[in-house]
């Protein structure tokens, strides 16, 4: 039973949240027939496709694609899926839609590699593959095989899936016209299972999913979920202690467990599954879309749009950031909330229909000239609860202004005057909740716009925060925290957390949940780690010297958020964030993850405020 719940979690992922509404529609049935096609790619490895395609023959239909290590599924004649695409409304103008395993997971055959590295050019005749030569091979394929093709295609996906979309685009195939990665990994030393060097605990559970290879196609899940035994995920790990005690539930054959081992800096083993030097003259039209409160993938969407921008400028690029977590948008539920806080109502079913639907018709149906009617940026202000549009992103207009945080508890423009130190014990044995709750999460959603009151009333988190506002103050843009600290021993994380805390008055919505009230609610806005070894470089660890006042640069990712007159700007420094990110001995080891229990020790750390050299955050404000 709990690897069935697990698997649905896990197709969650990949698969748009409106079919668990569809469940008894007969549309799919009624108006669409399925084939499934094991396809050879250059290197002769054939990969499982499934095809559905309208039952009307009357006209010519593009081709809608979506490759997945998540199954394609239901598998086998006459079992079909309740609903096709992004959205219903997508489904029901007319595509042929596409499922495909990619190499090594499910029906298709091959060896799978996680973010599986790009070539960095083509050869002719050249039987090397990357998701790239397959997306390629897999459209050839289809255009020669598929009778009711218009030859246009287009892409998407949300999350792994997201990832397989963007991949695409280098060397797409001419047909290839519209593209649309939706949560997708970019980088996967800052995506997912690691952000800033800090390895993502949270995510631990998952690596049965992505660790295992199968021994041929199979229609039947291959790998088994660690039974913790419990449902307190912070004793749980707290209990298991090192990393290195981990090796019990995966072994030498869970092939992904031992890279994230083996691999702990920024090496060429992550380099080259970076994503992002590879999107250079991009051809396809690109709608990168991505949730404020996605806690897996928000550094991916932000960096494929931007890289891309520069990269191409010329190319018809745009980027929606709503108010979801992660895959939010593919639901059709009526209220749109996380955590404790309500963004509005049919936010989702407006996206789908107003925005996603409108880009694939235009490229795929229409004249795909980019004259959309969308704009460059369509982004959600989270503070004011409204969509927002921009010809630029980050916009050109905002002013970038650093806030101080001073000793006294108070963070201002103002730099402070003298020699100021805030100082607190970092204990690994009782480590900072990142969240209230204690159950496990396969993806951890809530705590991205959790009530940090918990947080705030530690003495080993640091909290500077405004005076009441007298206005609106608008973040909209980049945020770079330049830390000013030290610690007593020789390794340390930092955590900067950015809060909108609420007035006293606030009154609660239908949604807070129980034992939660919105006065003087503290409201995560966005909130960063780095793992201090690397604040001069990622590929090469460093000590610290302790007790040496050391700079450590921390980028937060973008904000759209309108602090409103009444509220407060809060920033919260921490060191432990448990069990979203391992912990950090604080004991320089050369590999955390084969750390000794014995190297966890406290530390002193401090943050300094100095009138000549002073921690600062640097924010984007729009006037």
């Amino acid at each position: 039973m709990k690897l069935l719940k697990s698997l649905l979690i896990i197709c969650f992922i990949g698969l748009s949240q409106w079919t668990v509404q569809a469940q008894q529609s007969t549309y799919v049935e009624e108006n669409y027939t399925k084939q499934e096609f094991q396809i050879p790619m250059r290197d002769g490895v054939k990969l499982h496709t499934v095809v559905y395609s309208p039952k009307d023959a009357s006209q010519k239909y593009p081709i809608l694609m979506s490759r997945t290590p998540y199954n394609s599924g239901p598998y086998g004649e006459g079992s079909m899926k309740r609903s096709l695409g992004p959205s219903e409304k997508l489904m029901k103008d007319g595509y042929i839609f596409v499922y495909q395993d990619v190499r090594g997971r499910w029906m298709s055959e091959g060896t799978y590699d996680n973010m599986r590295p790009t070539l960095p050019e083509r050869k002719k005749n050249s039987k090397e593959i990357d998701e790239s030569t397959d997306t390629f091979d897999t459209i050839e394929w289809l255009l020669k095989n598929l009778s009711n093709s218009n030859n246009k295609v287009g892409m998407w996906g949300i999350s792994y899936p997201g990832f397989y979309s963007a991949a695409a685009l280098p060397f797409a195939h001419p047909a290839l016209k519209a593209v649309s990665p939706q949560a997708p990994i970019a980088d996967f030393y800052f995506d997912d299972f690691h952000h800033n060097g800090a390895y993502f605990l949270s995510y631990w559970v998952a690596t049965a999913v992505f660790g295992y290879q199968h021994d041929g196609p199979t229609d039947k899940p291959w790998y088994q979920m660690v039974n913790t035994g419990t449902k307190d995920a912070y004793q749980f790990f707290l209990d298991m202690g090192s990393l290195k005690n981990a090796d019990k539930y995966y072994g030498e054959d869970n092939f992904f467990w031992t890279e994230l081992k083996e691999n702990p800096d920024y090496n060429e083993f992550w380099q080259k599954r970076n994503l992002l030097p590879h999107l250079k003259d991009t051809k396809p039209a690109v709608m990168t879309v991505g949730g404020w409160f996605d806690a897996e993938d928000l550094y991916g969407p932000l960096n494929i749009y931007k890289t891309i921008e520069k990269n191409t400028p010329n190319a018809y690029n745009t980027l929606v950031m709503g108010p979801w977590s992660h895959g939010d948008w593919a639901r059709v539920s009526g209220a749109q909330k996380v955590s404790n806080i309500y963004f509005g109502d049919d936010i989702n079913l407006w996206y789908q229909n107003e925005v996603e639907a409108v880009f694939f018709d235009h490229f795929l149906k229409g004249s795909g000239d980019g004259k959309t009617g969308l704009p460059e940026a369509y982004l959600f202000d989270t503070g004011t609860k409204e969509w927002k549009k921009f010809d630029t992103w980050p916009p050109k207009e905002a002013v970038t202004t650093p806030y101080f945080p001073h000793a006294n508890g108070v963070l201002s423009t103002q730099k402070p005057t003298g020699y100021e130190v805030s100082e607190f014990i970092s204990d690994p044995a009782k480590p900072v909740p990142h969240s209230p709750d204690i159950k496990f999460n396969f993806t951890p959603r809530k705590y991205m716009a959790d009530d940090q009151r918990f947080a705030a009333r530690r003495p080993d988190v640091l909290v500077f925060e405004t005076d009441v506002l007298t206005e609106d103050i608008t973040l909209a843009g980049e945020i770079f925290a330049k830390l000013q600290v030290s610690t007593s021993e020789t390794d340390a994380d930092w955590i900067v957390k950015l809060v909108d805390v609420f007035p006293h008055d606030t009154p609660d919505n239908e949604f807070v949940q129980q034992g939660t009230h919105l006065s003087n609610y503290h409201m995560m806005v966005r909130s960063e780690v780095i793992r201090g070894r690397y604040r001069e470089s990622f590929p090469d660890p460093k000590p610290f010297t302790p007790n040496q006042v050391t700079e450590v640069p921390l980028q937060l990712q973008d904000v759209l958020h309108t602090f409103k007159k009444g509220h407060k700007i809060q920033i919260q420094i921490q060191s432990t964030w448990f069990p979203l990110i391992d912990r950090n001995p604080q004991k320089y080891v050369e590999n955390i993850f084969k750390a000794d229990d014995a190297d966890f020790i406290k530390a002193a750390h401090r943050v300094y405020h100095h009138s000549d050299k002073p921690t600062e955050i640097s924010v984007q404000v729009l006037k």
